[in-house]
This record gives structure tokens, sequence and C-alpha cells, in this order.
């Protein structure tokens, strides 16, 4: 197991020690789960990662603010699970290391690969990251920095396939990320499984490409048919044992438990529904894991917001378990 992280701090002006999980939950600046602020990667199990980027959406923007707004709401959240009584921050060392930085933000092929060399960096330090987006287009530079030696399985929990080809002139954007990874060879078709899809479109072409590529696609009507548990199960098989990669896009969930995303669908999972089937994943090797499209200035009273921050934990909790001593 390995060493926790030492979250200890100091206020600068009377250099007293203070713990931010035993402070009262509206002091201190607000980090991904209350974790302590790091400036490298150095003794590092676990990086939470902010993607405040959106110039990938097709409709609606505002998830540029997700990590913000993530941050805010994740200071509600306390450190020992209710179900399986585990705490990551005693079995890993965990911290949030601040946003990706862009070059030139208005570039859509500069800030993919500004994503894709901060999460090579993560990789190359053999740090497990946990990301708060943005918009799902920042998936697949994630997935670039990732999984480049070798294509890896893929648990995608969305309303959209996302396997739609160019818009508006350009392959960079929300609706194609995993399009473009398994044309890149990052993620494994075979081992892709695409839960809670639904929705209208104007094309079948995304469904149509998961199809013709092998990728298992669950529309939501299935999930409800199945239930919870026997969805974990068929993607447990789908992905089998190999490395994995987890993304988690908040349009999964109806937009009565999370209304604040660019490209809301009805009919969604509900958010227990969400967090059992997160919890169902324990145990599989993970090499990360996002989540994404939370918009909020959609979001009027932070639920979705606090869902994302509590999906989050959820999946700190599944890296944590894992971590290995460095």
């Amino acid at each position: 197991m390995a060493r926790p992280t030492d979250t200890t701090r100091r206020n600068a002006a009377t250099g007293e020690p203070y713990h931010p999980h035993l402070e009262p939950r509206y002091r201190e600046i607000a980090t991904f789960l209350r974790a302590p602020l790091a400036e490298c990667l150095d003794d590092l199990d676990i990086a939470l990662v902010g993607i405040p980027f959106d110039g990938g959406v097709s409709n609606r923007p505002g998830a540029r603010l997700g990590p913000r707004e993530i941050r805010n709401q994740s200071s509600l959240m306390r450190s020992i699970h209710h179900v399986t009584r585990q705490d990551p921050f005693a079995q890993a060392r965990i911290a949030d290391i601040g946003d990706v930085r862009f070059s030139s933000v208005y570039d859509l092929e500069r800030v993919s690969n500004d994503i894709a060399a901060h999460y090579r960096a993560i990789h190359q330090a053999r740090v497990l990251p946990l990301s708060a987006g943005g918009d799902h287009s920042v998936t697949y530079p994630i997935l670039r920095g990732l999984a480049a030696e070798a294509p890896v399985g893929l648990i995608q929990v969305d309303a959209h396939t996302d396997t739609w080809d160019e818009f508006q002139g350009s392959k960079f954007h929300h609706g194609g990320p995993f399009r473009l990874a398994c044309e890149a060879g990052l993620i494994d078709p075979r081992r892709t499984v695409q839960i809670g899809i639904r929705g209208a479109q104007n094309t079948a072409q995304g469904w149509d490409y998961s199809d013709a590529t092998g990728m298992r696609v669950m529309f939501m009507e299935e999930v409800e048919a199945l239930g919870i548990a026997a969805v974990v199960a068929e993607a447990r098989r789908v992905v089998g044992d190999g490395p994995v990669y987890l993304s988690f896009d908040i349009d999964s969930v109806d937009p009565a438990f999370a209304p604040g995303t660019g490209t809301p669908e009805v009919g969604g999972l509900t958010s227990l529904q969400a967090l059992q089937l997160v919890r169902g994943f324990r145990g599989l090797p993970l090499i990360g894991a996002d989540v994404v499209e939370v918009a909020p200035p959609f979001d009027p009273n932070g639920n979705t917001a606090l869902l994302g921050a509590t999906l989050m934990y959820e999946l700190l909790c599944l890296l944590a378990a894992q971590a290995e001593p460095k």
C-alpha cells in the first residue's frame, strides 16, 4: 500500500499546522476534494487535474467553468466512504496539481497538444490522473498522453457515443473524441463499452461507427431493462483484465438530477444509479478517469457540480485502492 499523503498544512501567518479534512468545510482555498495543493508530481500516487476548456462544444458553452465549481462543491466531501469504509487519503498520496495550461486557447489543435503533453508527463511520473473537464473533447488528448504505448480499454458513461466525424470543419470537438482515439490506436474498440446512450440525432453516423468498429453500445433502454448490477457485469466482461480508462460524461445522468450540462438528454441515469455504476468497477486496472461536461451556467442550485464532485470522490476511491508504492 502506498504511503498516505501528508495533508498537514501550515498557516502562513502563524505557522500553526492544520489538516484540511478536519477544518470547517467553508475554510481555506477550495481544492478538489480538499486535497493538498502540489506544484510537482514528486511523491504522488494520484493527481487531481482541472481542464478548464470548452472550445469543442457544439452548442451550449460553460463547461470551461466546470473545474472551478467542482472544486467549490467538493468542499462538501468527507474522506471515509459510507459503504466501503475506505479512506482514499489514508491509502494513497493525493494532491490537486491545478489546471492544464494552454499556449493558445483559441487554437483547438494546440489545446489538444497541450493537454496531451501535460498527461504524458503525469504518465511518465507513474502517477494516476483523475480529471475534471471541460467538455468531452479533452479526453482524446488525455488518452494521447496515457495510452501512446498500446491501446487500452474504455468505459464511457455518456448519453452520446462521441464517435462522430468532423463538425464545422474541425475534428477537435466534443462529439468525436472516441472516434479520434480509435483511429489513433489509443483505445481498443473491442474492449470499449458505451453506457447510457440515448437521444435523437440528425444522423446515425456516430452509432454506426461504434457498431462497425466493435464497440459495445448499451443504450439507456438496455441499461434500464438489465439493471445496474448486470450492466456492470457486462462492462467488466467487455473490458477484460487489461488496462482501462473510465470517462464519465455528466450528461449520462438525467437532467432532473444534473441539469447543468451543455447537451442534456432526458431519460438518463439517476444520481444513485450513477454512483452504483462507478462503484461496480472497483478492482479494474484503471490508468485514469475523468468527469466532464459540468456547465455551471446551467446549474442554478449547484447540484450538477455537487454530483460531479461526488463522482470524482467515488473514482478517487477506485484509483486509491490500486495505487502502487513508489
